[in-house]
C-alpha cells in the first residue's frame, strides 16, 4: 500500500511539473471566460422563447450540458497526457527502469499511477463542473437537482479513459498510445451521434451499434447517464432538448451501469499489470 501510495504523490508531483499544467489553467479560464458570457446573453435573450416554456430550465440546462460536455473532454485529454507514456514511452527513454529497479512491485508502479491521474482529473472535471453550475446559478437562477450526482458521473467516464490509456501504453509507444486514444474518444462521440439518428430515423440497427460501442467505451455511456441525471428535475419541452445533448442523447444510467463501469475498468487494470509485469523493460 505504501508503494501504490509513493507512486500516487510521484504522478501528482510529475503531473505538476509538465508544461500541460501551465496550459490547463488558461484554456480553463477562457473556457470559464466564454461561458459566463454565454450564460450572459442566453438569459438576457431568452424572453423570444415561447411562453409555455420554461425559459430558466431551458437556457440554464442546456448551458450546463454543454460545460458538461467540454469539461469531459478537457479532463479525458489531461488524463491522456499524463498516461499516454507509462509502459512504452517510459520504458524507452529508461526513467521506468528507475523505478523498478526499486523495491516496488510493477503493479503497484501501474496501480499508483492510475489512482495520481485519477485524483488529478477527477478533482478537475468536478472544479470545472462546479464553476459552470455556479455560473450558471448566480447568473440565471438554475441549479440542478440534483446538484452533485451530474459531474460525479462525468467525472467516473474520467477514470474509464485514463485506464484505456494505461493499456494502450502497454502496445504503443507514446506518440502512437495517444493518437490511439483521441481517435477512441471520437469514435464514442461518433456512437452518440449514431444513436441520436437512429432514435430520430427509427433505426433500429443504429441505435443496437450506438448501444454496443457506448458499452465497449462507457465513458460516452457515463455522459448520457449524467445528462440524464441533469435533466432528472426539468420537464416539458425543456427536458426533451436537452436530453438530445451536444453529441449523444441522455440515457438513463443507473446501479447497473455503475457496476458495469467499476468491473470494465478493474478488468482493463488487470489485463495492463498482466501485460506490465511480463514485458522485458
Amino acid at each position: 500500500m505504501s508503494s501504490v501510495l509513493q507512486m500516487v504523490g510521484e504522478t501528482f508531483r510529475e503531473a505538476t511539473r509538465r508544461k500541460i499544467f501551465l496550459i490547463v489553467p488558461v484554456m480553463s479560464l477562457a473556457f470559464i471566460a466564454i461561458y459566463a458570457l454565454g450564460n450572459y446573453y442566453a438569459f438576457r435573450d431568452s424572453s423570444g422563447i415561447i411562453a409555455s416554456v420554461d425559459r430558466q430550465a431551458l437556457a440554464g440546462a442546456t448551458l450546463v450540458g454543454l460545460s458538461m460536455f467540454v469539461s469531459l473532454f478537457l479532463g479525458s485529454a489531461l488524463g491522456i497526457f499524463l498516461s499516454f507514456s507509462l509502459v512504452r514511452g517510459d520504458a524507452e527513454v529508461g526513467t521506468l527502469q528507475q523505478l523498478v529497479v526499486r523495491p516496488l512491485a510493477r503493479r503497484g508502479v501501474l496501480i499508483g499511477r492510475f489512482l495520481g491521474a485519477s485524483l488529478v482529473c477527477t478533482s478537475y472535471v468536478m472544479i470545472m463542473y462546479g464553476i459552470s453550475v455556479l455560473v450558471t446559478g448566480l447568473m440565471g437562477q438554475w441549479w440542478p437537482k440534483p446538484l452533485l450526482a451530474p459531474g460525479i458521473t462525468l467525472a467516473s467516464g474520467v477514470n474509464v479513459v485514463i485506464a484505456l490509456t494505461l493499456l494502450g501504453s502497454c502496445f504503443f509507444t507514446a506518440l502512437s498510445n495517444g493518437i490511439i486514444m483521441f481517435m477512441i474518444y471520437g469514435a464514442a462521440l461518433l456512437a452518440g451521434l449514431l444513436a441520436q439518428l437512429g432514435n430520430a430515423l427509427n433505426s433500429t440497427g443504429l441505435e443496437t451499434t450506438a448501444r454496443v460501442v457506448s458499452r465497449l467505451l462507457p465513458f460516452e455511456a457515463l455522459y448520457q447517464a449524467a445528462l440524464d441525471e441533469l435533466t432528472a428535475g426539468t420537464t416539458g419541452f425543456a427536458r426533451v432538448i436537452v436530453q438530445l445533448g451536444p453529441l449523444g442523447g441522455a440515457e438513463p444510467g443507473g446501479a447497473g451501469l455503475n457496476l458495469y463501469v467499476v468491473a470494465y475498468v478493474a478488468a482493463v487494470l488487470w489485463i495492463a499489470v498482466r501485460l506490465f509485469e511480463r514485458r522485458d523493460l
